[in-house]
């Protein structure tokens, strides 16, 4: 704060002009309108911080009371009838028929998600959260990996450009031969190997819509919730064939079937025998090709394997010398390579390398020319990051072996 009013003294003896007083009058006067401005600002300062506390207390007494509320459970409408609704409630399985308002019957549909209080009475309608999550799994804006851009595996990309590719660009050629385009492509092998670049690639050279999960994402712990997001998916794609939907890790449900009685295998299993129905069930597919993926090929159920739902099994294996080399030529046209590299020999260095450990490999070089305040990658560079990702491997088994 400025000076005070105190800090002016007022020359009231008889030897003070009548000028000077006045002077003196005026000094305290500004003083007091600037210490009032002042104190002006701090009053809407505290005005306004009072406003911001008062909407947080609003807001926490509100969810307070929402907090007292009864809480409310999700349940699926399983059918409508003239007695009432008849409900399943999520994560316990129970059935119940409970009544509705007039208004509230016309609103609802069967498959409907629905929120019901302690008595399962209906309280409102809720989005089709699931249908949302399936949703989200469309791809919009295509990958920018093209076939060009995969390496070591052309009899594999060939099987599935006519897998997928084709009965999208030119169904005609099957009406023609007279047979049905083949349903699905399951790619194995170990990681690394290109099998989710191949889908990429497919989803970036067709004009159908891609829609792409993981088998671990329908997995859920609410009874039903896996198979539900399955029916989601295949609407979805029906809704805009033609369509490709790609499963990756495809073995997160489709394992083996055991005699476990656990609620967790049981949902497992349950969302498979949907994924099953929805792959060659009695209604019609559609135009929707599935590609699925998975490193595991030896769990999984032979059901899931049978024709008519994956006509081709295809095999990626590790790149052969010669596909390595091409995968180190690929991965390094953006980079600047001395001239003295020699490709051919780095192949032979890389035995048994996956696409994906060579992709490591030339970013791991192009490290080691940074450190040396280098703009070329030479060939001393890849044999070091070569040495780096052994040694790292390594010592992850390593300490695989003593956890």
């Amino acid at each position: 704060m400025s000076d005070t009013v105190d800090d002016v003294e007022l020359p009231y003896d008889d030897e003070a002009s009548q000028q000077d007083k006045i002077e003196s009058l005026r000094e305290r006067l500004e003083i007091i309108e600037a210490q009032n401005e002042e104190m002006r600002d701090k009053l809407l300062d505290a005005n306004a911080e009072n406003n911001k506390y008062q909407q947080k207390l609003e807001r926490l007494t509100h969810e307070n009371k929402k907090l007292k509320q009864s809480p409310l459970f999700v349940a699926t409408v399983q059918e409508l009838t003239d007695e009432g609704v008849v409900i399943k409630q999520h994560g316990n399985n129970q059935e119940a028929l409970t009544e509705v308002t007039d208004e509230m019957r016309e609103r609802l549909d069967p498959d409907d998600r629905v929120a019901v209080n302690n008595s399962l009475s209906v309280v409102k309608t809720l989005d089709d959260e699931t249908d949302v999550r399936a949703r989200v799994m469309q791809v919009e804006r295509e990958p920018t990996v093209g076939y060009e851009d995969i390496g070591g595996i052309d009899d594999q990309m060939e099987e599935v450009r006519e897998t997928v590719e084709l009965p999208l660009k030119n169904p005609d050629m099957f009406d023609d031969v007279g047979i049905d385009p083949p349903s699905g492509v399951l790619l194995h092998g170990p990681p690394g190997t290109g099998k989710t670049m191949l889908a990429k690639a497919v989803a970036n050279q067709t004009d159908a819509t891609f829609i792409k999960m993981a088998g671990s994402e329908l997995v859920h712990k609410f009874i039903g919730e896996g198979a539900k997001l399955v029916r989601d998916l295949f609407e979805l794609a029906r809704q805009h064939q033609p369509a490709v939907i790609f499963i990756d890790e495809i073995d997160a449900i489709a394992a083996k079937r055991t005699d476990s009685k656990t609620s967790g295998d049981a949902e497992v299993q349950r969302t498979m025998m949907q994924l099953l129905s929805e792959m060659d069930g009695f209604e019609e597919r559609g135009d929707i090709s599935i590609i699925a993926a998975t490193n595991r090929f030896d769990m999984l159920d032979r059901a899931i394997l049978r024709p008519g739902r994956f006509d081709r099994l295809i095999e990626v294996p590790e790149p052969d010398a010669e596909g390595r080399e091409l995968i180190f030529e690929i991965h390094t046209r953006e980079m600047n390579v001395a001239d003295s590299v020699d490709f051919s020999a780095l192949a032979e260095m890389a035995d048994g390398a996956s696409g994906a450990d060579i992709k490591a490999v030339c970013t791991e070089a192009g490290m080691f020319a940074i450190r040396g305040d280098r703009a070329e990658v030479r060939m001393s560079d890849f044999e070091d990051a070569w040495e780096k990702i052994q040694q790292e491997e390594s010592d992850e088994e390593v300490s695989k072996t003593f956890a």
